[in-house]
């Protein structure tokens, strides 16, 4: 799959219009180090979600796994699907785990939710969207690039609030919700087990809404390193080949570049995210005649650093984890029930 993912984006001679020199390879260098200060701050923060009950190596696997999941699944869709299987198989409990998504979960939709306006008024919204090829003269929905930032940012809001609403409000009505899902006559068998973890899903929300300041103040830095550093890794592509004038407005035209690949349909946002990369990023690329044939190159080559690397480690990954977790570990259970 990896190797089809690739094969369809390639395309033969891509970097031919790049000059590479060692500073070239410099600022490659550095944009690869803010992916894994990005992952970093992912597992930081699951050490502290989690009370530090999963170890280092339990952290990486759980962030691999999560955005492997992510990567082969639509934006709409996201490997917070299925992170609590992968949390949970590392030895939390169901309801905990929940939890510890849904807490994941709440953390970066805030980090959008409060970082994209703040930019937007130190950047000036007309910098932000009006970048010259969009052939409009003001912010409207008739400007496609608006309009996908203004539905993202919606359905993010709506997702936090009814998150927060759930996790520190009404965690019963999680358990509820659950409980009406379960009875569907294909995994009602499993409804008392899920009747189960909502109740500690509400154990669990009790203990967060407990914890103190510095441990949200913690697991917001963590947040902040995490996502800051990965859209730093566009500006350090940007530099690896040509002078980039405003770093700010090119981070915050990530930031919502992020926001509307929300709405994509595909896997991992292929095809979406090349598309709005193009279209969003074109005025800072330097107008040289080869502009079409080196946009199509750093966006190639944006994705080799932001995406290829989850799609083969997660592949590496999950076969073995498979057998650990689900068939090695149900054949001792078997061993220990026979013995």
């Amino acid at each position: 799959m990896v190797g089809y993912l690739f094969y369809k984006e390639y395309k033969p001679g891509v970097f031919k219009s790049l000059s590479i020199s060692y500073l070239s390879l410099l600022f490659l260098f550095l944009a690869i180090l803010c992916m894994l200060g990005r992952d970093i701050g992912y597992m930081i923060r699951l050490k502290f979600l989690s009370d530090n009950k999963l170890t280092w190596p339990q952290t990486f696997r759980i962030i691999m796994l999560w955005e492997f999941t992510s990567a082969i699944t639509p934006s709409t869709v996201g490997g917070t699907s299925l992170a609590v299987i992968y949390i949970t198989k590392e030895g939390i409990s169901v309801g905990r785990s929940t939890s510890i998504v849904l807490a994941t979960s709440l953390l970066d939709e805030l980090y959008f939710l409060i970082m994209f306006p703040l930019l937007m008024i130190i950047v000036n919204p007309k910098n932000l969207f009006m970048n010259g090829h969009n052939g409009t003269n003001v912010i409207s929905f008739s400007n496609e690039l608006f309009m996908f930032a203004i539905i993202g940012y919606s359905l993010k809001f709506v997702y936090v609030l009814l998150v927060s609403y759930g996790l520190f409000l009404k965690p019963r009505g999680i358990k509820w919700l659950l409980l009406k899902i379960f009875k569907l006559p294909i995994i009602r068998r499993w409804r008392v087990a899920a009747g189960k973890a909502g109740d500690e899903i509400i154990i669990s929300s009790a203990e967060l809404k407990n914890k103190n300041i510095l441990f949200w103040l913690k697991s917001v830095i963590a947040t902040f390193l995490s996502w800051s550093s990965r859209y730093l890794v566009i500006n350090f592509i940007f530099l690896a080949f040509f002078y980039v004038s405003d770093h700010l407005l090119l981070f915050t035209r990530q930031l919502a570049m992020w926001i509307m690949m929300l709405v994509s349909p595909t896997p991992g946002g292929t095809g979406f995210a090349e598309y709005v990369f193009s279209k969003y990023l074109l005025d800072y690329i330097p107008n040289d005649g080869k502009i079409s044939a080196t946009i199509i190159a750093l966006a190639f080559l944006w994705r080799v650093i932001t995406y290829y690397p989850y799609l083969i480690i997660g592949s590496l990954i999950l076969p073995t984890w498979i057998r650990k977790k689900f068939i090695i570990e149900r054949r001792q259970k078997i061993n220990e029930q026979t013995s």
